[in-house]
């Protein structure tokens, strides 16, 4: 922890955009080097120009690739293409049109010439399929590190079902990249720079705001939220929701104020995380502790980070809420008010999520459907209308509309927010004194995640590991009843381990982008019992890799 966490960024904290931007432009990548090549992790391509990790040269070879993957599987309606308020985001939007308009294909940008939130994005695309098959689908690609600092760059594909592309698609995507770098970019195909006042007739304009926020009475119930007069602040964290919160605010007349409607791609207004780093985490106390000044104010105060996928809900009884507490109050309520969601629609959770859900779950007579670290897991079910609520502890989350039908296949940190709004002006509660309601049913767990060093060795094994090579019998005075490698919601790995006795369990995954493994774990017993599950924990992860 930095003893700088929580404090007001100063000037030496700050990126210079124009360094920013020059290297995106001058530095080459070189594939031999691991860190310069293209990875995609659970939320696409991430890295800095500054570092050689997220460069032109590394968007002209992943949107050709994306190119010839939509060839491939027979691919022709338009893509939706957008980013958020990142420094690297528009100039990788500019790069990766340049390539989509060589192809041939359709392209929709923004009306406003401004930020697109995932969930927008995700939303346009579902919306676009829904009288449309086959080749006529649209898909589409979103510019984004999420929360990441300032001088990181993110780029992320969503096929044609609007969430993130599946592993099978990124893994060819990433390779077929490496592939056109390595050659020198040798059969990438861009037309030269585009004027954006004169596009070329295959680049289109499309309203994302104004779709988004009018089909937001299909799943919110603003009537009661207005009648209520909850008092909303909305924090966008110099995100693209700055200007969608305005928009919803006119829109349902609900007494909503943006708290801080400022943009700087430097976010010189933002305070520091738990390293010291700027990130734009809304689930992070630190992060947003400028933001926490304000909870006295407002009935709910909400935060989301730079493409609006994640949620931070603040409380004045509370304060910030932990993401986990959220979701359980989220299902909770939900499962009772959504009245025409399918009987069996099950509630989605990751393996790290908090098992206060799965009480909850299993007190509201729901299947609990637990699969890896991820979003992209929760895509099938959310479609379908198989799964009424899909979350993740590190606050991300999408429902169903009214209906049952599919709303956005990817997290919407501006619904979750909403819903808070929605739970207090329906319930009279808050949802952290409903979430103090659980503790009393089903008591009160500790939990936290927490790092361990490890080597590229050791992740790789650790993401490779057998239940079988766990020879310990026991987890904190417990005795282990599982020990799991696989999801049980779908089978699919975890990339780690799982360990879980009666009252308590850890998991371990390997850092896609750090010399790390992550711990996560949690205790109904308490914290001191927590803090014995976590040095345990290390102790049967690196009993575990011997054996291996």
């Amino acid at each position: 922890m930095s003893d700088r966490a929580g404090t007001r960024a100063i000037e030496s904290d700050l990126i210079n955009v124009d360094d920013l931007i020059a290297a995106y432009y001058e530095l080459t990548p070189d594939v031999s080097i691991p860190e310069q090549r293209v990875v995609f992790g659970t939320s696409g391509h991430r890295g800095s120009s500054l570092r050689t990790g997220f460069n032109e040269t590394h968007i002209l070879a992943i949107t050709q690739a994306i190119v010839e993957y939509r060839a491939q599987h027979g691919l022709t309606g338009p893509l939706f293409l957008g980013a958020d308020t990142h420094a690297l985001s528009a100039p990788a939007l500019a790069t990766a049109l340049r390539v989509l308009v060589a192809a041939g294909i359709r392209v929709l940008i923004d009306t406003h010439d401004e930020a697109v939130p995932t969930p927008a994005l995700s939303l346009a695309i579902i919306d676009y399929n829904r009288t449309r098959t086959g080749a006529e689908r649209a898909d589409g690609i979103i510019v984004t590190p999420s929360h990441n600092p300032p001088a990181d760059g993110g780029f992320k594909y969503n096929p044609e079902h609007g969430g993130p592309a599946d592993s099978d698609a990124t893994n060819w995507i990433a390779d077929r990249a490496n592939e056109l770098i390595a050659a020198g970019l040798e059969g990438v195909q861009s037309v030269a720079e585009i004027n954006p006042a004169e596009p070329p007739a295959l680049v289109e304009r499309y309203d994302f705001r104004g779709a988004y926020v009018e089909a937001l009475a299909e799943i919110i119930n603003f009537d009661a939220i207005r009648d209520a007069g909850i008092r909303i602040g909305a924090d966008p964290l110099g995100g693209a929701s700055v200007t969608y919160w305005q928009a919803i605010a006119d829109r349902y007349r609900i007494d909503l104020t943006v708290v801080n409607p400022e943009v700087d791609p430097r976010w010189a207004f933002m305070t520091l995380d738990w390293d010291g780093k700027i990130r734009m985490d809304p689930s992070s106390a630190n992060a947003m502790a400028s933001v926490l000044e304000h909870r006295a104010d407002y009935d709910i105060l909400t935060g989301n980070d730079a493409d609006s996928d994640r949620h931070g809900i603040v409380t004045p009884d509370a304060g910030l809420m932990n993401p986990n507490h959220f979701l359980a109050v989220s299902i909770d309520y939900l499962f009772s008010t959504r009245t025409n969601w399918r009987a069996d629609a099950r509630v989605g959770k990751t393996l790290v999520s908090s098992s206060m859900i799965d009480r909850v779950t299993a007190r509201i007579g729901r299947e609990l459907w637990e699969v890896p670290v991820g979003f992209k897991w929760f895509v099938p079910g959310l479609i379908d209308g198989s799964v009424g609520f899909g979350g993740e502890e590190s606050a991300g989350a999408s429902f169903l509309r009214f209906d049952g039908s599919v709303w956005t296949t990817d997290k919407d940190g501006i619904l979750l927010a909403l819903l808070a709004s929605e739970i207090r002006a329906v319930t009279g509660k808050s949802p952290s004194e409903l979430y103090r309601a659980l503790t009393e049913e089903f008591g009160d767990p500790a939990y936290e995640r927490v790092d361990a060093p490890a080597t590229p060795a050791q992740k790789a094994a650790l993401g490779k590991l057998d239940p079988a090579a766990v020879t310990a019998t026991e987890l904190a005075g417990e005795t282990i009843i599982a020990a799991l490698s696989h999801a049980p919601g779908n089978d699919a790995a975890l990339g780690g381990l799982k360990v879980v006795t009666q009252n308590a369990w850890f998991a371990a995954r390997p850092s896609g982008t750090e010399d790390v493994y992550k711990i996560y774990a949690e205790s109904f017993l308490g914290a001191e019992h927590l803090a014995r599950v976590q040095e345990e924990a290390r102790a049967i992860v690196a009993a575990a890799l011997d054996n291996a």
